[in-house]
């Protein structure tokens, strides 16, 4: 499968501001860059930090007026829909280390909180076959709302009133399977598939020696999403982060199969 990615951001900027952004699709993890173009103007200065998971590459800049980035990408996907219930959870002793901090409980999501009730709801189950069932219960049980959750919104938040978006329904998928001892953490993809289309989120999790995305909005599959970071929660994939207040002109992202 081969993705053709077109985002668009325009902000305006009251004063000089310092900007972090991760809006490039990774290569490399069942996905390789064929084609890519980023223009951002002209900052005051731009800088590239690889992240500490080696996957993305942020980009740190400095503008003043206005903030205009165009990112074009041709990706060609090899990730497999893989059949989660055939997959084994990893006993935590042989987990490597890159999976244990995804474990804990992070800013969005207190995994902690939902022991009780992944045990009562899902103790029967193990590995993949008790993801699969929480992704299933996320999907049937939670109302898609645009506008319905805010940067304050954790996942007990969502749990309670079973509605969000797409970073919502991550939120709870990674809590759950962080209650069961299953290493989770949130990824930011263009995919086909989503409504309205826009930056994405789904979940990760660890299982039979590897990654695999789980998007409990049931909108989008592993084979049509191009992965762009990874991290605990939202919090650590935004594709924009701004140090200072600015205003939003006009943001869009597009997602056609090539």
């Amino acid at each position: 499968m081969k993705l053709k990615i077109s985002a668009s951001l325009n902000y305006r900027l009251s004063e000089p501001v310092d900007l972090m952004l991760q809006i490039e699709a990774a290569n490399g993890g069942g996905q390789h860059l064929l084609d890519a173009s980023l223009d951002l103007g002209t900052p005051e200065f731009v800088s590239r930090v690889p992240a500490a998971d080696g996957i993305c590459e942020p980009i740190w800049l400095r503008a003043k007026d206005r903030l205009r980035a165009e990112y074009r990408a041709l990706v060609a996907v090899d990730r497999p829909d893989a059949d989660l219930v055939s997959l084994a959870e990893v006993p935590l002793h042989r987990l490597p280390a890159e999976a244990v901090p995804y474990l804990n409980e992070s800013r969005y999501c207190p995994s902690n909180k939902f022991h009780a009730f992944v045990d009562r709801r899902f103790g029967e189950l193990e590995g993949g076959a008790k993801i699969a069932r929480m992704r299933d219960w996320i999907e049937s049980r939670f109302t898609y709302v645009w506008g319905s959750s805010d940067a304050e919104t954790g996942a007990l938040d969502s749990f309670v009133e079973r509605r969000g978006v797409c970073r919502d329904y991550a939120h709870v998928m990674i809590a759950l399977a962080r209650a069961a001892h299953i290493p989770a953490r949130m990824a930011s993809v263009y995919a086909l598939g989503v409504k309205p289309q826009d930056f994405h989120a789904v979940a990760e999790v660890y299982l039979a020696g590897g990654w695999h995305m789980v998007d409990a909005t049931g909108m989008t599959r592993p084979s049509e999403s191009a992965r762009i970071c990874v991290g605990r929660d939202a919090a650590d994939i935004a594709f924009l982060t701004a140090y200072r207040e600015i205003g939003l002109v006009g943001q869009s992202v597009t997602v056609e199969a090539a």
